[in-house]
């Protein structure tokens, strides 16, 4: 499957109190997030930066991506390699710098928590969190390093 794909995403600020934004604490940092046939996610900032804790930051979302993408690459690598997958669990984690009024995340953490079907397949699995690295768009698209610490267990 080669060639671009395109994506397209509407957020829009909901936070104005009714004074918009006079002071820089006179409104909310909650967002819809919208994307077309999909339901809305409704997020805010960073709680640090004045957010809501109950929503999703933007920071959650780029691990989530993180985190996601590679349990996707690596459930194909697994099919490659003849590696049956029954359960995945990953407790991701990330840091971000801040430096004045901006940022910059320094590193994203994996520790996927990965179930095989048999014991023959355990070398491959953790072999195939590689392919998986290589093949996700997103750890492809960030420039900061993503760590793997993957643990595989029969079941």
């Amino acid at each position: 499957m080669s060639g671009e794909h395109h994506y397209r995403v509407t957020t829009t600020w909901i936070g104005d109190r009714g004074t918009g934004t006079s002071g820089y604490r006179d409104y909310d940092r909650t967002v819809r997030i919208g994307v077309d046939g999909k339901p809305d996610v409704i997020g805010s900032a960073d709680p640090a930066f004045r957010g809501d804790a109950t929503h999703h930051n933007p920071e959650d979302l780029l691990l989530i991506a993180i985190s996601q993408c590679h349990l996707l690459s690596y459930l194909h690598a697994c099919v490659t390699r003849g590696v049956v997958v029954t359960g995945y669990t990953d407790e991701a984690s990330a840091v971000m710098a801040q430096e004045g009024n901006g940022g910059h995340f320094t590193s994203a953490t994996l520790r996927p928590t990965v179930t095989v079907a048999d014991e023959s397949m355990v070398a491959d699995a953790h072999d195939a969190h590689h392919d998986a690295h290589e093949w996700c768009f997103i750890a492809n698209s960030v420039n900061f390093p993503i760590g793997h610490h993957a643990t595989v267990t029969v079941g």
